[in-house]
């Protein structure tokens, strides 16, 4: 972009928000506007009687994408967040499995390995290609437009080929059982197809790569919870000029001669103005762009095309305020059921269904930040489910859906039983539960999906679509639900992808940072 040329930002969740630090700080004149009272979309935060939730991600992974995003911008992460490593990193309850598991902060590879012996050299094996494959992916696809295939032609891309072809074909858990034979081995590889919205049978094995996160690097936390992590790039957004717009919805994107030409835009008085715009930005969930936000005719996808996509999991969300300390639970815990297969059938499959028992995620942010009053602890509880408006939405102490309800009793019942805390469910001070149809209505996600389309071999990669409407010049999307894809770091790159497309940038790699 050329100096002072006028952005719109559609959307103030992560992506929204970084796009417009970054096009600010290229020179731009940058407006962002939210639909919500508040900025961060999924990765927002709930306060009550003390408690302070988190009510979208948890995880810190991919540490040096948010450290590349923030020095793009001339500070660091550093400077911006107060980080921590967990130890542990997570642990594990395992069905029927006796002790959790503990994966450390350091010494993550001896620990896995001491749940499967005989199997220290295939899964070392294992660990290496992970490495060396998150590597590749970092410089070479995930910070790639695809406008170009040059990058992808030299002579080292091309002697990988027949590796990466591999990898595509060969689901995560088939590739993962030729290294161990142990069920707890194999969760713990494969739950991080959970990221990816989708299961370990459908993830292509490339997405080993997500081993090398957690088992690789560790597992950090910004202290304020990520909150904070929303806070700073605000921050920094406004510090480059931007001007962020909260409680106004944007209700079209105007265009004229096949070009965007702004947004028209609903304040929370109910009054409408335009926002004239040389680009736009929509980091709108992409069919809330196509479907509510674009007239027909510069629509670029069909409803069949949209019939044949898959959204990736709903969730049911707990955020539980419990008096008493819950040491029993780490910061992440995970709760793998023995017959975890059925359990991604009942979301994936072909008769949708809300998992009995569940594989549980549990964040417990208390262990190590203070979100909670003296004496009490914070949890966030993660029930996967299927991507169905129909499950309801949820309500505070009780009062959602019934389906919604009684998936959080069954999973405070579950994590009283495996970890040993018999009476957890009377300890609950503060209830709050979030459903798929909350997702829907406060963030226009796609059939009230939880993290965005799922990573399968369609809708990975290249095979995602573009990041620049083919109808529309001047048009251009951020977020999970175009490349690279789902989670925060992959949303801080779509961000960059902006910039780069902008820029005319076709390389396959991060942008060049400041000195």
């Amino acid at each position: 972009m050329t100096a002072r040329q006028r952005a719109v930002v559609v959307g103030g969740g992560i992506s929204g928000l970084a796009t417009a630090a970054l096009l600010a700080k290229d020179g731009a004149d940058v407006t962002l506007v939210e639909a919500r009272d508040e900025l961060g979309g999924r990765a927002g935060r709930w306060s009550s009687d003390g408690f302070t939730f988190d009510t979208g991600p948890s995880w810190y992974l991919m540490p040096e994408v948010f450290d590349h995003f923030f020095r793009l911008l001339g500070t660091s992460a550093a400077e911006q967040l107060d980080l921590v490593r967990l130890d542990p990193g997570y642990r594990v309850y395992f069905e029927g499995g006796g002790d959790p598991f503990d994966l450390p902060g350091s010494g993550a590879r001896d620990a896995l390995v001491s749940l499967d012996p005989d199997s220290a050299e295939a899964l070392d094996a294992y660990l290496a290609s992970a490495a060396e494959t998150y590597e590749l992916a970092t410089s070479r696809f995930l910070y790639s437009t695809y406008e170009s295939l040059r990058p992808f032609l030299g002579r080292d891309m091309l002697a990988r080929l027949p590796r990466l072809a591999r990898l595509l074909a060969e689901p995560l858990d088939r590739y993962i059982r030729r290294h161990s034979d142990d069920l707890r081995v194999q969760q713990v590889l494969g739950y991080p197809a959970v990221f990816l919205g989708t299961s370990p049978a459908a993830a292509p094995s490339m997405y080993h790569l997500m081993s090398h996160l957690d088992i690789g690097q560790g597992v950090l936390y910004p202290r304020g919870g990520f909150g904070s992590v929303i806070d700073a790039i605000a921050r920094l957004a406004e510090q480059h000029g931007a001007t962020l717009l909260t409680g106004h919805r944007a209700r079209r994107i105007t265009v004229e001669g096949g070009r965007a030409t702004g947004v028209d835009v609903e304040t929370r008085d109910g009054d409408t103005l335009h926002l004239p715009a040389d680009v736009v930005v929509s980091s709108a969930d992409l069919h809330v762009t196509e479907k509510q936000l674009l007239d027909p005719e510069h629509r670029t996808r069909s409803d069949s095309w949209w019939e044949g996509r898959d959204p990736g999991p709903g969730a049911v969300l707990a955020l539980l305020g419990v008096r008493g300390e819950l040491p029993e639970l780490a910061h992440h815990t995970l709760f793998f059921t023995r017959d975890w297969e059925r359990g991604f059938d009942a979301i994936y499959g072909s008769d949708p269904r809300i998992p009995d028992p569940a594989s549980l995620y549990v964040c417990r942010p208390s262990a190590t930040d203070d979100v909670a009053p003296e004496g009490h602890e914070n949890l966030f509880v993660l029930i996967p489910v299927p991507a169905d408006t129909g499950i309801g939405a949820g309500g505070i102490d009780g009062a959602g859906a019934p389906a919604v309800e009684a998936t959080v009793d069954a999973a405070i019942a579950q994590i009283s039983a495996w970890a040993g805390v018999p009476d957890l469910a009377e300890r609950v001070v503060v209830r709050r539960s979030i459903g798929p149809e909350d997702f829907e209505r406060e963030f226009g996600a796609w059939r009230g999906g939880a993290l965005g389309p799922a990573h399968t071999l369609r809708q990975s990669a290249v095979l995602r679509g573009s990041n620049a409407s083919s109808r529309v010049r001047g048009l251009l999307y951020a977020g999970a639900t175009t490349i690279p894809g789902i989670g925060l770091p992959m949303c801080l790159i779509s961000a960059e992808l902006v910039l780069k497309r902008l820029r005319g940038d076709r390389s396959a790699g991060p942008l060049e940072e400041p000195r």
